[in-house]
């Protein structure tokens, strides 16, 4: 089975318009997924009770971590096979593709059986206080309890679907929960309709989730003579190259998102200790700051395949282009952002909630995580292309630069400097930091690339990494 179209798009588009075919879907899907974010943040904020947006804000880490999950068998499994349709190797991709979706599988189950034996001391963690514990374990039992399976399943069929070119069927998907999760809000958590504040939030997830996952079982079956992603437990094989491959990006990837949990968890002790009032403006304005962020991220994993593709079949000028053309697109769109999110903070933060407190504290904090924006994008496209080149190493030096040696750090710098306001500028300081490292490690890489012959693509991981 080979098809012509996904050849046509991988090698002889031109780059620009690969790159926007590729990228695109999956930057609406982000859109998508930033306004179902906001949906509950939003619709729990008109209930105007800080204690229930503070629950949903500092729930914000659980499920983070499950990108753990998601990037360990979405992100490296999805390199993996696109890799490997590089290569030609229709096999690899189909055992790659069952291998990473079972272990994705358990490891949802193993997620919410952990989280609700250890419920107790994990809210203690998260700083939840008496005051806000029970909303926020409301808001979990749903999310985490009942919906890790979906949740984690979600995203990594859409990842396995993406990995072959297919971004537009990964985005439907995606989106399809998305759009259901903001319909479904207003229902549960409002008194006009189910008053369950943030628990309804959480259920309204857990119900999204679970059709998305719906979607793509069905396209799976649909398009089964037409994909090679394939889950079916007869192609579940023991194969230590493959699980290698998977884990060699996929491991990083984990461990850089649960490092993004032990920062947003610092971050949210921090916070807490100045008052319900002081988390629920820091969780709005994150979740604001987030829109450009997903863009960007979409961005640079719409191109991971792309990438992949003709890094396995040792196109490397066609990928170096890609890379250029997106670095120009995603800084002209993050420039803008901050611009716009600094001059009207005010007015954003007040979309979310009317109070005269949270908009004061949440504009300047808004103000200090937007200058982050235009070195964010940098630091995404650099990651996403260690990720799709298979350099899980790079992608995890990144991650603990970013967390433990930059941002944490600085958390406790600045807010010795300018107590609670000084929060907001961690972000910033460390993604300045990291920007640079990645134009000059990018730079370098490609530079790397054009020394190996084209003869030496089984060795090129190891040269890169080493």
């Amino acid at each position: 089975m080979e098809d012509q179209k996904k050849i046509q798009l991988f090698e002889h588009t031109p780059v620009p318009k690969a790159v926007l075919t590729m990228a695109i879907p999956t930057i609406l899907s982000s859109l998508v997924m930033v306004i179902y974010n906001l949906a509950d943040t939003y619709f729990v904020g008109i209930l105007n009770d800080p204690i229930q947006n503070a629950a949903v804000t500092l729930a914000a880490p659980v499920l983070l971590a499950f990108n753990a999950v998601n990037n360990l068998f979405g992100v490296g499994t999805s390199s993996m096979m696109s890799r490997a349709l590089g290569r030609r190797e229709h096999d690899t991709v189909r055992h790659s593709s069952a291998l990473g979706f079972y272990c994705a599988l358990l490891c949802g189950v193993l997620f919410g059986l952990g989280y609700t034996i250890f419920r107790q001391p994990l809210l203690v963690l998260l700083g939840a206080l008496p005051e806000t514990s029970g909303a926020t374990a409301a808001y979990l039992m749903w999310t985490v309890s009942c919906g890790a399976v979906p949740a984690i399943l979600n995203v990594v069929l859409a990842y396995l679907v993406r990995s072959e070119g297919a971004t537009l069927h990964a985005s439907i998907g995606t989106m399809s929960g998305c759009l259901l999760n903001i319909v479904l809000d207003p229902i549960f958590i409002l008194p006009q309709g189910l008053n369950m504040g943030a628990a309804g939030a959480g259920l309204a997830t857990f119900l999204a989730n679970c059709i998305a996952c719906l979607y793509f079982f069905i396209l799976l079956f649909v398009r089964r003579r037409q994909t090679y992603v394939c889950v079916n437990p007869a192609m579940l094989r023991w194969n230590p190259a493959i699980l290698l491959g998977i884990c060699g990006v996929g491991i990083p990837a984990a461990i850089q998102n649960l490092l993004n949990v032990t920062g947003m968890t610092v971050l949210n002790n921090f916070t807490a200790s100045y008052g319900s009032d002081a988390v629920a403006a820091m969780g709005i304005s994150q979740k604001i700051s987030m829109i450009p962020m997903y863009i960007a991220m979409g961005l640079s994993q719409g191109l991971m395949p792309l990438v992949s593709y003709n890094y396995g079949s040792g196109n490397r000028a066609r990928m170096k282009k890609a890379v250029f053309f997106s670095a120009k697109l995603s800084m002209a769109f993050m420039v803008a952002a901050t611009v716009g999110y600094y001059l009207g903070a005010v007015p954003l933060v007040r979309l979310f909630m009317d109070n005269e407190t949270i908009v004061a504290y949440g504009s300047r904090f808004l103000r200090g995580l937007c200058l982050a924006q235009p070195f964010l994008c940098m630091d995404f496209l650099a990651v996403g292309v260690f990720q799709a080149c298979g350099m899980g190493r790079k992608a995890l030096v990144f991650a603990i630069l970013r967390k433990i040696v930059l941002e944490i750090p600085a958390l406790y710098l600045w807010n010795w400097l300018i107590p609670l306001y000084g929060l907001a500028y961690a972000q910033p300081t460390a993604e300045l930091v990291l920007a640079i490292a990645a134009v000059l490690v990018l730079i370098r890489l490609f530079a790397r690339l054009e020394a190996v012959p084209q003869s030496a693509e089984c060795t090129i991981e190891n040269t890169m990494e080493s």
